[in-house]
């Protein structure tokens, strides 16, 4: 689009549904894609409703790339978040989100959401009475025009194509062929409504995978590959949302989307939010809850999360809730070594932000915890026992071995029930087959 040509999105969108990961998406589609670069003195602004309706995604797209689909589109984007509506500039790779500005800190705007690419060269978001929220911090560098190369780069380039600033420099929850990751850039989840967030980081010494409440180092030498077993080619890296698992996607030209060809975890249990908290994985890659049942009207949404003393410490306040046969997949919080279990559950206690620990025997070796998440069910002979720190008088009236025995026996008999109901219809199957083939040599006869 050139500046001559420049849309004024003011007209009421047309909607289309369409489902992305199971997720229902409502895109606003403009009157057209255009190739040609944005220069400087460019302007576009796009409508935002009067009354917020949940959902709500409204886009403009300004440039795409000249492949053959899906390509690589920028567009200015507003959406329904939190009761408000968000500005956003963001990439788009077919239907996924790759890149987009508002990914750490959203720009809520009303009324009008704004792009502009100034006449001193810095890309701009506005809303209402100019005010800014996010720019490119370009100005006075020669910038010429806005560009988006085939690998998704968005870039802002000067008279001789050398490139002031790119999009591949901030990086988000995905990674395109051609972006490099150092020590200081990372992967992060969005966190949406949530406190908790993943990020893949790369170390000095390791690449990790954090949960918070082809890889290259920062000499640009490669020091992990990851082979696909697939034809396809690799799109792009992307770390999830939901579960933080890290996966590698290429595009099924049958199914029209995006699947994942390799993912760096492939058992439920090992991710950090496998299951919900205070719910226990089992080896059937099933949820149980922790449940301490001890109230008539407990909350059943919040799997006995309730129960758990948060913010409370001191022995006369708070108890332990142990847990034989229990582990947890986050292994790199706090941690005391040389510790025995009494000494390991009586920090806890006196830690007024701890809420769980986890004990290893063997190591003797004392993890500490504020959330209690990424829980699950080992072999008894690994030694590990995770406790909860429960308010005082929980355990009273049942005693702590048959409370520890329920919550074991109610993981049990949850992959009892499973098994069970396998192995009962496979029974039947082989009863039903049998019956029919005795029929047919009774008719055949």
């Amino acid at each position: 689009m050139t500046p001559k040509n420049k849309p004024n999105f003011q007209k009421q969108p047309s909607f289309v549904p369409n489902y992305l990961f199971g997720f229902v998406v409502f895109v606003m589609f403009s009157n057209g894609f255009c190739n040609s670069d944005i220069q400087k003195g460019y302007k576009l602004t796009l409508a935002v409703p009067a009354e917020y309706s949940l959902g709500f995604i409204g886009r403009a797209f300004l440039i795409e790339t000249d492949q053959i689909a899906p390509n690589f589109r920028a567009a200015v984007s507003v959406e329904a978040v939190n009761g408000k509506f968000s500005c956003s500039l963001e990439v788009l790779l077919g239907d996924v989100k790759v890149w987009n500005s508002g990914h750490y800190s959203r720009f809520y705007v009303s009324e009008k959401c704004v792009l502009e690419l100034t006449k001193d060269g810095d890309l701009r978001l506005k809303g209402p009475n100019d005010r800014v929220g996010w720019l490119s911090g370009t100005s006075r560098q020669g910038v010429e025009r806005l560009q988006i190369l085939r690998t998704g780069n968005l870039v802002l380039v000067d008279v001789v194509n050398r490139v002031k600033w790119q999009s591949f420099n901030f990086p988000t929850d995905v990674m395109l062929w051609g972006q490099r990751l150092n020590v200081a850039t990372r992967l992060t989840s969005f966190p949406g409504n949530s406190t908790e967030f993943y990020s893949f980081e790369i170390q000095r010494y390791r690449i990790a995978l954090f949960l918070h409440s082809g890889l290259f180092n920062d000499k640009g030498k490669k020091i992990a590959h990851i082979y696909s077993q697939r034809l396809q080619p690799l799109r792009f890296l992307s770390l999830g949302n939901r579960t933080g698992n890290l996966a590698l996607y290429h595009y099924s030209a049958n199914d029209r989307n995006f699947q994942a060809s390799f993912q760096a975890i492939n058992k439920t249990c090992d991710l950090p939010l496998g299951c919900k908290p205070c719910e226990i994985c089992t080896f059937t890659n099933s949820c149980s809850c922790i449940g301490l049942l001890t109230k008539k009207e407990k909350d059943k949404s919040d799997c006995g999360c309730g129960e758990i003393a948060v913010g409370f410490c001191g022995r006369n306040r708070v108890e332990m809730l142990e847990l034989e046969g229990v582990g947890s997949v986050l292994r790199d919080g706090p941690k005391m070594v040389n510790v025995s279990k009494e000494e390991c559950a009586s920090m806890c206690t006196s830690d007024c932000k701890c809420v769980g620990v986890l004990y290893s025997s063997a190591e003797l070796e004392c993890f500490f915890y504020g959330v209690v998440m990424g829980v699950k069910q080992v072999e008894k002979r690994s030694g590990l026992i995770y406790m909860v720190k429960v308010a005082k008088g929980t355990q009273r009236g049942r005693g702590k071995r048959n409370l520890k025995k329920w919550v074991l026996i109610l993981v049990g008999v949850v992959d009892g029930l499973i098994i069970v109901l396998v192995f009962g219809g496979l029974a039947y199957y082989l009863i039903r087959r049998r019956r029919k083939k005795s029929l047919a040599c009774d008719n055949s006869s």
